[in-house]
């Protein structure tokens, strides 16, 4: 640090902050920065009160007096990279790896060779270590990847680590640097955990020339900060930390501890943070840098401590200190890292690893004992599921203490399979649900795992806050409502913001708008479609907060159906008239990617000529993963496999601000986005939805809506718009106190108007829900806008699981009257709003009222 960072707080600023560690009292950002500054006594007296922390959460773990280690292999898949960071020697340049006789990556062979030999000695983990991105800045990197058949860098990290498990038995630690949420969503299943130094949130840093981490765009903090959350949001065990003495003050390093905190509260996903002191390197930018100073490491070590807790885990590289193993364990560490009796560290190349029988005797000296985990935290080990992928489970369960989640040091470190599942459609649990649902209802108002597999109740709340904050309106009403009528497209967001809230004499004109615009585009005609809705299972870990449909396989709920029970259901409906199966479930761990197509392709070939509508995003993404298959090759896939349309479900409200509260693994805005363009492209067209009324605000719909409009415009793949209002009842964020209870009559009316006039003239089709409005509140939407009353459905699970009280069946009958209601004619249509054929209206309009005793009938309203 600089003499003006190293400034001295005063002595009572030390003393107080001091106290309030030793009392256990929760720091403020200020007085961290204050005790990063300990030195002499203070620093005895800082490092005794975080030893405290540390010793009661190694108790409460149940492993006290123990600290850890992972026997590993470093390997330096390539040591190419996008990023210019001014103190890295880990990174070189394509011409100096080819003058040393090496290729861009790492071989197969050479990886293998070195993780085969770790395992020979006894080594649990592979360290897979690269640059950010390099065929982003090196074409030779591209040209090396195309050659050996890989699309980008992630796909041959994805391919090295199945190779390493399958072909070693050790497991992979995936360190690729800055990844997307769809990065996770691909690795997850070949890696029980990854990592990303966070290093510091000093935007200064990256920003200004001369800035260690200026020049190189995966440092800017606000993107490592979004990948942590992309990390907790995916389940993914990750390890992070701090790098000191790269010209950060206190007050930043504070800073970024409380950033850290921040989404280990939220997501529970941090598993170790790394707290690693700066050394100056030879032929760098920074090499006259001077090193961070030991009592500055010992410093920030007990302040992170403090900051993070007793349940966190702490690592400092045991070789970076020289040898000063005891301070760093008086001061919190409860973990030395990896550790290689092979390889060296290639990042601090200069600096070797100690002996372990050397560090387990500098351990010992402190009153440790020194115990063998895995890469995945013991903790992680023994959740299990959503936290370690099912095709991992055996690799992990072959090397660990089912005890203590801690490494077995007798177990064979051999390959195991990687594969798929067995029997991923086997019938079980709860199969009648569809029915019993109506009859029966639900086992419970929430899953078991409540309180877990959320994230952070109390995290969210405050996060939720800002976002609830209603808007003040301050335009024209009056003025607003006369641009709708005149002319809808030229309506701004100020004005179509001021419609949004409308109510009263307001509300009504703005309704009788849209209804006379519904008419002019739609005419009168009250479409549905005959179709069947098939949920093939409600298994799902994903987390989202607002829905009450998801189970743990555990649960008395869950269950999943096998392809059959699928296929007779389909055909079933076939037989009493549908046009369409719409099919959707939960990202059940235990499916492969392929599953998907076999669902399809069951219904297909049972039933050739009915529409398959199905898979929403988040399947797709989820399907794409698992394959290792881009979005665009497994559409492609899905689609030969019989697959007609996609609905465009998972939307929910497209902007991450709420999407972030409103789930917790779910896809992201742009991945949304992503997948339906994509599928637009490919011929798959696929509705639109927006489910409203929870922890939104009309600032959101106008945004929502006006995302799709600007996807229309460019692909013209939506067939409608679906207005889907929040059930409440069992929803765990509602059930948590923080959604509201539901849209009111007033926000579906407006936004029923309002999706008319935003949508105008690239979605024609409007589209209110039976299932959530009852019939009197369908009939409503009717007369704001809406021309379309979706299916019969036949069965309907997820509202129904969330508090929907208007059942799951509709008649034709039943549809004819709602429209009837709203003054206006019913018209069957299909999936893609085409004629109805002669002979299935005829099939329809013969079975209305007498359907087969598998669907739940229930009598109109």
């Amino acid at each position: 640090m600089t003499d003006h960072q190293a400034a001295r707080p005063t002595e009572n600023a030390m003393r107080r902050a001091l106290r309030r560690a030793r009392d256990g009292v929760a720091l403020d950002v200020t007085e961290a920065a204050v005790l990063l500054r300990a030195r002499g006594d203070d620093l005895t007296d800082l490092v005794a009160s975080a030893g405290r922390v540390r010793d009661a959460g190694l108790e409460a773990a149940g492993r006290p007096g123990v600290i850890t280690y992972s026997k590993s292999v470093f390997v330096p898949l390539t040591r190419l990279c996008r990023d210019k960071c001014h103190y890295c020697t880990f990174v070189t340049v394509p011409g100096k790896l080819r003058r040393d006789g090496h290729g861009m990556f790492m071989s197969p062979d050479e990886v293998l060779d070195i993780a085969r030999r770790g395992a020979a000695l006894g080594c649990k983990e592979a360290l897979i270590t690269l640059g950010d991105k390099p065929e982003d800045r090196w074409p030779e990197a591209r040209e090396w990847l195309d050659a050996h058949g890989y699309d980008d860098t992630i796909a041959y990290v994805r391919a090295m680590a199945i190779r390493i498990l399958e072909e070693t038995g050790l497991l992979p630690h995936l360190n690729p640097g800055v990844l997307s949420w769809t990065d996770f969503q691909r690795l997850k299943p070949v890696a029980p955990s990854m990592g990303m130094m966070l290093e510091t949130t000093a935007t200064r840093l990256w920003s200004e020339p001369g800035g260690p981490h200026h020049g190189s765009p995966d440092k800017e903090p606000a993107v490592r900060l979004r990948v942590l959350e992309d990390a907790g949001r995916s389940s993914v065990p990750f390890t992070s930390g701090l790098l000191l003495g790269i010209g950060e003050t206190p007050e930043e390093r504070a800073e970024s501890l409380f950033a850290l905190r921040r989404i280990a509260r939220a997501h529970h996903s941090i598993q170790e943070l790394i707290i690693q002191n700066f050394r100056a390197k030879p032929d760098t930018a920074m090499r006259g840098m001077p090193d961070a100073e030991l009592d500055d490491l010992v410093a920030t070590v007990a302040v992170a401590r403090l900051i993070m807790g007793p349940s966190a885990c702490l690592q400092a590289p045991p070789n970076l200190v020289d040898a000063e193993y005891e301070r760093l364990i008086a001061a919190g560490v409860d973990d030395w890292g990896g550790v290689s009796p092979l390889t060296i560290d290639h990042v601090n190349p200069e600096r070797p690893w100690p002996k372990i029988e050397e560090l387990a005797a500098r351990s010992a000296a402190a009153g440790f004992e020194l115990r063998e985990r895995l890469c995945v935290y013991p903790e992680f080990v023994t959740r299990g599921e959503p936290w370690l992928d099912p095709r991992l489970l055996p690799h992990v369960r072959a090397l660990a203490d089912p005890e203590t989640g801690l490494a077995n040091p007798d177990a064979p470190v051999r390959g195991l399979p990687w594969q798929e599942p067995d029997e991923a459609f086997t019938a079980t649990g709860r199969t009648d649900l569809h029915r019993t649902v109506d009859t029966e209802g639900r086992t419970g108002d929430r899953r078991e795992d409540f309180d877990e597999v959320y994230g952070d109740w109390e995290a969210l709340r405050e996060a939720a806050a800002p976002g609830m904050v209603p808007q003040r309106i301050d335009t024209d009403v009056r003025e607003a409502l006369a641009v709708a009528a005149d002319d809808p497209t030229r309506l701004t967001d100020p004005q179509a913001l001021a419609l949004l809230h409308a109510d009263g004499p307001a509300l009504d004109a703005l309704t009788r708008i849209a209804d006379d615009l519904r008419k002019s585009v739609a005419g009168d005609d009250v479409t549905y479609v005959v179709t069947r809705n098939i949920n093939f299972t409600n298994v799902c870990y994903t987390g989202c907060r607002f829905c009450a449909f998801a189970q743990r396989r555990t649960d008395a709920d869950a269950y999943t159906l096998s392809l059959d029970q699928v296929a007779d259901r389909a055909e079933q409906a076939w037989e009493v008239g549908a046009v369409e199966v719409c099919m959707q479930g939960g990202i059940h761990p235990d499916l492969p990617g392929t599953a998907y197509f076999d669902v399809a392709r069951a219904v297909k070939e049972r039933v050739p000529g009915i529409h398959v509508h199905a898979f929403s995003p988040m399947e797709v993404v989820n399907g794409a993963s698992r394959t290792g298959l881009s979005i665009r090759e497994w559409l492609t896939a899905a689609k030969e496999a019989g697959l007609d349309s996609i609905p465009g479900t998972a939307a929910e409200i497209l902007d991450d601000e709420v999407r972030w509260i409103l789930t917790k693994g779910k896809l992201p805005t742009a991945t949304w986005i992503e997948v339906i363009t994509t599928a637009h492209e490919l011929g798959l067209r696929s509705s639109s939805t927006m489910m409203y009324g929870h922890v939104d605000q009309p600032r959101h719909w106008l945004g929502h809506l006006r995302t799709l409009a600007g996807i229309q415009q460019e692909t013209g793949g939506f067939t409608e718009f679906v207005t889907l209002p929040f059930i409440h009842t069992n929803a765990p964020v509602y059930l948590a106190g923080i959604a509201r209870p539901g849209p009111t009559v007033r926000d579906n009316r407006a936004v029923t108007a309002m999706a008319r006039l935003l949508l105008h003239p690239h979605i024609p089709n409007i589209q209110t829900s039976w299932v959530k409005l009852g019939a009197e509140g369908a009939a409503e939407m009717l007369r704001s806008g809406a021309n379309d009353l979706g299916g019969t459905l036949m069965e309907e699970t997820i509202s129904r699981m969330a508090g929907s009280s208007y059942g799951s069946y509709r008649s034709i009958g039943d549809l004819e009257a709602i429209a009837e209601a709203a003054g206006r004619p019913a018209k069957p249509r299909t999936t893609l709003y085409g004629e109805v054929p002669e002979e299935r209206r005829r099939t329809a309009e013969a079975s209305d009222g007498h359907l087969p005793e598998l669907l739940p009938v229930l009598p109109a309203e």
